[in-house]
Order: structure tokens, then C-alpha cells, then sequence
């Protein structure tokens, strides 16, 4: 039974992928997009550097998929304070949040950086669902990457949005201490009491409290008060569901990595006797 729901699940997400891969190059193809090639080199560099880590250090397929998450994470949460450390130094903090700028708008680099991390996405829902990485009816870790797929996607095929979106992926600084965490575990490293473990810790919950909860919230509450000057077209919309479905699905991970953190805790004491 659980056999079954798992290779429906698979099945779904699968052809949701196929649907947006098909979407993607009816853009390029079609309407002669070539910015948007920036997405299939997202896919193929992250496609790249998963088969550089399988060759040269693990062929455990979740080592090797959280390796090249914690990559993408890295470059991606770089980029983004790169994005905005460059627009303030050239124009200030001034205007840099009004809704004509976060809507219409698109800051250097803006465009390409979202194209990549696009590929990324689309590269990793193709990852789990081939080494199936996935657990449940419903997996969190996929409905996350649709979501994301959606939202980003249409917004590069339409060009508004854009600086909404990479104000988005400031979370991804938190993903780095996510992704350490677990490749760290993978390692065999899992001393609670060691200095290394707990600065882990306490940038875990910093990051996840201000690059994801607090940032994502505050976003919320901008899309809320600017709605009225959205028009009558489906970026609202669009823009509220994706990130009400954020908003509860940091709430699911805070609650993740609360149980997390007590688990790692409480198992110190017997870690000599019992590996986790």
C-alpha cells in the first residue's frame, strides 16, 4: 500500500516536472527567450557538481544530494546579499523596497541569479524523485520545489516580481546551516557538547529566525499592505499562495528542527553506547 502511494506520488511530481520542463522550452524555443538558457545552465552545473561529488567522495544518494544543496545554498545566498549590498551602494536604501521597485523592477544580476537557482530547483526534484529522497503521501520537500518552480518561473516568463523573489531566497542563508547539519551527521560527527556542534546550533536558529521566518513574514505583511496597487492581474494571487504555503512550511520545519535539536541533545549522554 505504502509502495503504491509512494509511485503515485512520484508519478504527480513527476509529470509536474515534465510540464514546466515543456513550459521552459516553449519560452526559449518559441518566444525567444535566451536569458532564460541561465535556467537550463542552473540544472546542468548543480547535474555537474552531483556527479563530480558521486565520482570523487560518496555514491550515497542523500550524502550526495544534500552536498550539492548545501552548494547551491551557498552560491545562491551569496549572490543575493551581493544583489543588495550592490544596489544600496549605488542608490541607496531610498525607494530600494517600494512596491514599484520590488514589483516591475529587476536589480543587477537579479534576473540570472534567479534563473540559476530556478535549475536548481528543477534539477533537485528530478534528483529525489530518481533516488526517491522522498517520504509520504504529500512529501514537503517536493510540494516546496513545485511551489517554487511555479512562482519562479512565471515570474521570469512575465519579467515582474523578480526582487520580490530574490528577497525570498535570503532564507537560503538558514539552508546553509540546514544542509551542514546534515552532512555533517553524515560524517560522523554528532558530539553535542563540542564548540563546533553548538556555534552550529545557535547559527542555525539565528539564521532560521531572521533570513527565513522573520524575512518571509515581512514580505507577507509588504505583499498585504501594497495590494492594492497589484492591478487585477494574478501576481497577487500567485504571490500570496506561495508565500502562505512558506509561511506554513517554516512553521513545519521550526517545529522539525525544534525535535531535531532536542533529539541531538538528549541522545549525548548514551552516545558512547548507541550511534543515531
Amino acid at each position: 500500500m505504502v509502495q503504491n502511494e509512494n509511485k503515485a506520488t512520484g508519478a504527480f511530481f513527476f509529470a509536474a516536472l515534465v510540464l514546466w520542463l515543456l513550459s521552459l522550452s516553449f519560452e526559449i524555443v518559441f518566444n525567444k527567450r535566451n536569458e532564460l538558457l541561465c535556467v537550463i545552465a542552473g540544472c546542468c552545473f548543480f547535474q555537474t557538481a552531483n556527479w563530480v561529488i558521486r565520482f570523487r567522495f560518496s555514491k550515497d544518494p542523500l550524502f550526495v544530494n544534500t552536498s550539492v544543496s548545501l552548494l547551491h545554498s551557498f552560491i545562491i545566498s551569496s549572490s543575493v546579499v551581493f544583489i543588495l549590498v550592490n544596489q544600496w551602494l549605488k542608490n541607496g536604501s531610498n525607494g530600494m523596497f517600494e512596491h514599484s521597485q520590488l514589483f516591475g523592477g529587476t536589480w543587477p544580476w537579479a534576473y540570472p541569479a534567479l534563473c540559476f537557482s530556478c535549475g536548481y530547483f528543477a534539477y533537485d526534484q528530478w534528483d529525489m524523485l530518481h533516488y526517491r529522497l522522498y517520504n509520504g503521501w504529500i512529501p514537503a520537500i517536493l510540494l516546496h520545489h513545485l511551489i517554487l518552480l511555479i512562482c519562479f518561473s512565471l515570474a521570469l516568463y512575465r519579467n515582474v516580481t523578480i526582487n520580490y523573489l530574490i528577497l525570498t531566497l535570503i532564507c537560503e542563508l538558514h539552508s546553509i546551516f540546514l544542509h551542514l547539519r546534515k552532512v555533517r551527521r553524515m560524517a560522523g560527527l554528532r558530539d553535542a557538547n563540542s564548540t563546533i556542534v553548538r556555534a552550529e546550533w545557535v547559527l542555525n536558529w539565528v539564521a532560521f529566525i531572521l533570513a527565513r521566518f522573520v524575512s518571509h513574514v515581512l514580505i507577507t505583511v509588504k505583499l498585504l499592505r501594497d495590494r492594492h496597487k497589484f492591478g487585477q492581474g494574478i501576481e497577487l494571487p500567485l504571490a500570496l499562495f506561495g508565500m502562505v504555503g512558506m509561511n506554513v512550511l517554516n512553521i513545519f520545519l521550526g517545529i522539525d528542527l525544534f525535535h531535531a535539536f532536542k533529539r541531538e541533545i538528549s541522545s549525548q549522554p548514551n552516545s558512547h553506547h548507541h550511534r543515531e
